[in-house]
C-alpha cells in the first residue's frame, strides 16, 4: 500500500482529528514520512485541520 493511502486510511479508523505523530505509531512507519505525505495531502486539499496541530481526512 502506499503511503498517501496507508495515512488517509489510519486517519479515518482513527476516527478523530490525529497528529503526524500519532498516525506513525498507529501505522508504524517513520513520522518523517507522515511529515511529508501530509504536506503532499494539504497542498491537495484531501487533509483539513479542525484543530490546530490535528488533521483529519476532508469530507
Amino acid at each position: 500500500m502506499e503511503n498517501k493511502d496507508l495515512v488517509l486510511d489510519t486517519m479515518r479508523k482513527a476516527g478523530k482529528p490525529v497528529s503526524a505523530g500519532d498516525v506513525a505509531k498507529l501505522a508504524g512507519i517513520e513520522k518523517a514520512d507522515v511529515d511529508k505525505v501530509f504536506a503532499a495531502l494539504k497542498k491537495e486539499g484531501a487533509i483539513v485541520s479542525p484543530v490546530r496541530c490535528k488533521w483529519e481526512p476532508a469530507k
